[in-house]
């Protein structure tokens, strides 16, 4: 289930898809890839339905006469238009493709997502606008004066706030950490305690690579406030990063094979 609020795979999919037919021959497909700066292969579709898809390798030492239905991979991932954005980028870093299919209810395609696309949808989301809208989530809700600073925190103070990271996840953190990419972690300073509100795969990663201390924004509370995200914190024994569960890769249940859609 998707959270409200949470970012979807259809906010970024691209809409309009090339694709070719299952009766179409190696020689035309390999002449449109020849042909084309953007593709290396595509969805192979009959009518909207998703049936497989081709790509250059599939091409290779095959009779130009051959129909596509013959060489293509029909058991590939597909994604759903209600995918959670951060899950589809977990599949694709994942599986090491570079182009996700996005299929309806029904099995029909509409859209694909790509690594850029993931690429883009990180990008947009900038931790400053994290920031913002959580210190007016706290002063609504608490009705406590917020103010915010910039500065390093020790790791060994943190107490987090979610319980498990995905194994995957943490190696793309750990690229970002090795080239100075990371985002700064979002933290809450509750009269001297501090909880990580964003940033669980960054400081996993970053404990990982011997990294004692962090780049945060923290937002400081004006007054001790009883926190929802403190008490399932303590319910859920988190009191250290330590205590955040990696688990490795699970599939998501609105990633599908096409096999499964055509069964």
């Amino acid at each position: 289930m998707v959270e409200e609020g949470a970012l979807t795979v259809k906010a970024y999919m691209t809409r309009e898809v090339e694709t070719v037919s299952p009766d179409d021959t190696v020689g035309d497909v390999a002449d449109r890839i020849a042909g084309s700066t953007e593709h290396s292969g595509f969805p192979v579709t009959d009518g909207r339905h998703v049936e497989g898809f081709v790509s250059a390798r599939d091409l290779l030492q095959q009779p130009d006469h051959e129909p596509i239905f013959k060489v293509m991979s029909d058991d590939l991932l597909v994604a759903h238009p209600e995918m959670d954005i951060d899950d589809a980028a977990r599949v694709i870093l994942r599986s090491g493709i570079q182009k996700l299919p996005v299929v309806d209810d029904a099995g029909n395609l509409v859209g694909i997502i790509s690594n850029a696309d993931v690429i883009r949808s990180q990008i947009e989301r900038a931790t400053p606008g994290k920031v913002d809208n959580l210190m007016q989530t706290l002063e609504n809700i608490h009705g406590v004066a917020v103010s915010q600073d910039r500065r390093e925190v020790s790791l060994a103070e943190l107490t987090p706030t979610q319980a498990k990271v995905y194994a995957d996840e943490l190696e793309g953190r750990r690229y970002e950490l090795d080239r100075g990419l990371a985002e700064p972690l979002v933290v809450i300073d509750n009269d001297g305690d501090l909880l990580l509100a964003d940033g669980h795969h960054r400081v996993k990663a970053a404990a990982r690579l011997d990294i004692a201390e962090m780049d945060a924004y923290v937002i400081v509370l004006s007054e001790r406030v009883d926190l929802g995200m403190a008490k399932t914190a303590e319910k859920e024994d988190l009191y250290s990063i330590d205590d955040i569960a990696v688990v490795d890769y699970a599939h998501h249940p609105l990633v599908q094979k096409t096999k499964r859609l055509q069964d």
